[in-house]
């Protein structure tokens, strides 16, 4: 399930982001994505690769990865997120949430450490 309102677009300094025509209310749920399980053994092939920077640790162990589909891949990173994520391991997906109002136009942003305001810092920042 995708809202049809998100759309990709490019941002000033992140890339590309997702972005939506239309808004939104808190807690919306606008994209529920199904993923790629792969294995432990696997993880470490894809973090030699580009792909490294869109897989996610998967599994209650953290014992796998996954590749989400649709547009889970391109939400750009922000402590203060106006989406969260939430990881349904039964059925192989991962649901985005607004967490707050989202206007027109907005661009829609998680937080890679998984709670919308974690303020840990990640892996391309503690290499820096």
């Amino acid at each position: 399930m995708l809202k049809p309102d998100l759309y990709i677009d490019t941002t000033g300094n992140k890339g590309r982001g997702v972005f939506t025509k239309k808004a939104f209310t808190a807690n919306t749920v606008i994209e529920v994505s199904p993923v790629l399980v792969m294995s432990k053994a696997d993880r470490e092939h894809l973090d030699k690769t580009p792909l490294h920077n869109y897989i996610f640790e998967w599994g209650k162990l953290k014992d796998k990865c996954c590749m989400a589909l649709g547009l889970v891949p391109m939400y750009n990173h922000s402590y203060k997120s106006n989406c969260e994520y939430f990881m349904d391991f039964e059925d192989d997906t991962i649901a985005v949430k607004t967490v707050r109002y989202i206007k027109e136009g907005e661009e829609l942003t998680i937080n890679y450490n998984g709670d919308w305001n974690d303020p840990a810092k990640l892996w391309f920042e503690v290499s820096k």
